[in-house]
């Protein structure tokens, strides 16, 4: 199976890149499954209804979320008749929706996709991710009831996420690391099959301080004083993320690709 994950979309010019990109690389690259996490694509903070359809509309089988959620209000009913849209498993015990779902491709094969929120660095004590991902591995074999699983891992420290990689080496086909919006160099299949990148990085514009208009950001280094609100940058996006290509018989990787489109970074495909 060929799978597309791609990194936190940033503001309305990682939004304009999914949905100018996204479809024609469906088909280029004939992709059976595409996550995209849809974390900060409003306004830099959070996913609304809104967007979240657009996404979905270009291509997108899943959007994961992160620590930002809820920060659209409207989202907290949105996710509830959405069940393409995934929170983390480990968020509040009474929020909506849910953090892991398995979903069956345009061909009918399954795909698991879970979320986990990271604890260090993170401004909310969150609950531990690892003892929330594993009862939902353990129901979700690979090669059995799923053909392929993928766990995005959303946080700060890179030792959590990779931890949480050789946690699950051989129960999952692909752990990505999301939150932190600059793509590492770290793509590789871990020794039990799994697929691993420690942070997709963004699809957002380069130029810029984390997907945010420098201006602001600069300021508060420089003066430690805050003057006005972030806002996204707003130049042209790069597409950010991994491709993996998964055997059907037992859900490991065969080869994972970085994944770099459009934007000032240098290009990368499969």
């Amino acid at each position: 199976m060929k799978i597309l994950f791609l990194g936190d979309v940033m503001g309305r010019a990682g939004r304009a890149a999914v949905s100018e990109n996204l479809p024609r690389l469906r088909e280029e690259w004939r992709l059976d499954f595409v996550v995209v996490n849809g974390e900060n694509a409003t306004n830099g903070m959070g996913l609304s209804g809104a967007h979240a359809k657009s996404l979905l509309d270009a291509g997108a089988d899943c959007l994961t979320l992160g620590d930002h959620a809820f920060d659209q209000k409207d989202m907290l009913q949105f996710i509830e008749g959405e069940p393409r849209i995934l929170r983390p498993l480990n968020f509040a015990k009474d929020a909506p929706g849910k953090g892991h779902r398995l979903f069956t491709t345009r061909t009918g094969r399954k795909v698991l996709v879970a979320q986990a929120l990271g604890q260090v660095f993170m401004k909310r004590p969150f609950d531990d991710p690892f003892s929330a991902i594993e009862p939902v591995l353990k129901s979700h074999p690979m090669g059995g009831l799923a053909q392929a699983v993928i766990v995005d891992m959303h946080c700060e420290a890179t030792s959590e996420k990779m931890a949480m990689g050789h946690y699950c080496d051989g129960r999952a086909s692909l752990v990505v690391g999301t939150h932190t919006h600059v793509p590492t160099a770290d793509a590789q299949v871990l020794p039990g099959g799994t697929g691993y990148l420690s942070d997709a990085g963004m699809c957002g514009d380069y130029n810029s301080i984390i997907g945010m208009d420098k201006a602001e950001p600069m300021r508060r280094f420089i003066t430690g004083m805050p003057k006005a609100r972030f806002s996204p940058a707003t130049g042209e996006a790069t597409l950010s993320g991994i491709f993996v290509e998964t055997d059907d018989r037992n859900g490991k990787a065969r080869a994972v690709r970085m994944v770099r489109v459009g934007g000032r970074l240098e290009q990368a495909a499969p």
